[in-house]
């Protein structure tokens, strides 16, 4: 992680769960960290979570993702205080309790896809536009999961279709980046159940094998800081004795 150090970091989502762990481990290896979350004061509380210099070295700011108005804002508001961005975590995520075939989840479906999808595409483009304009080798990684691989898991409705879109845009964004004349990296990391607040409590509470955030927080720091020829395109993480 030497290279990285004192170069910014964005991470969508960083208000609890993934987001956050990713957001402190990154201040912690030296990185400047914007994190980004609707839920604003709760990305500042993380300060006190953190020691030393890696306190100053994290910021927070306000932004729904799943509205392009506000990306476009926000980066450029990143762009103004920080000069750009070279590492983007696309952790921001959400999940709604409903079926495909249940009458009126028309919002519910679109929110999931507004979040998980288009959302981290056009975090993705405007941190490309960052890195190319800059000269930046810089880093894209995905939060993306076992759902986006295999379509097993019950009650997952358009959950799994939006990971699965997760999966199909890394590669075609690796190609893009190769297109466009840059080495910039993209990563999927897929991981399995984790404790976080996006895993109903009767789940987190069932005794099932499960994962830390800080287990993902600790894939990111490995796959962002391979050497600049290594590109580890696909992560996927299980806890030991997983069912699916």
């Amino acid at each position: 992680m030497d290279r990285w150090e004192g170069k910014v970091a964005v991470v969508t989502g960083a208000s609890s769960g993934i987001g956050a762990a990713t957001a402190k481990a990154l201040a912690n290896a030296g990185m400047t960290v914007v994190g980004l979350a609707r839920r604003l004061e709760r990305v500042k509380a993380l300060k006190d979570e953190l020691e030393g210099p890696a306190r100053g070295r994290l910021y927070a700011a306000k932004c729904d993702v799943s509205k392009e108005e506000e990306i476009v804002k926000t980066f450029a508001w990143i762009e103004e205080q920080f000069g750009g961005v070279d590492v983007l975590v696309n952790n921001a995520g959400i999940f709604r309790h409903t079926k495909l075939v249940e009458a009126d989840n028309s919002e519910k479906l679109r929110e999931v896809i507004d979040t998980n999808v288009m959302g981290l595409v056009f975090c993705t483009r405007e941190a490309f536009q960052s890195m190319k304009k800059r000269s930046v080798d810089g880093h894209i990684v995905h939060i993306n999961s076992v759902a986006g691989h295999k379509a097993s898991l019950p009650n997952t409705n358009i959950y799994a279709a939006s990971k699965f879109a997760v999966t199909a845009l890394t590669e075609t964004m690796r190609l893009e980046f190769k297109t466009e004349g840059t080495k910039i990296k993209v990563t999927s990391i897929s991981p399995g159940a984790v404790r976080t607040e996006i895993l109903p409590e009767a789940i987190i509470n069932s005794g099932i094998p499960l994962l830390e955030a800080e287990d993902i927080a600790d894939a990111v720091l490995y796959v962002v800081g391979t050497p600049p020829r290594v590109q580890v395109h696909e992560l996927t993480i299980k806890p030991v004795c997983e069912s699916f």
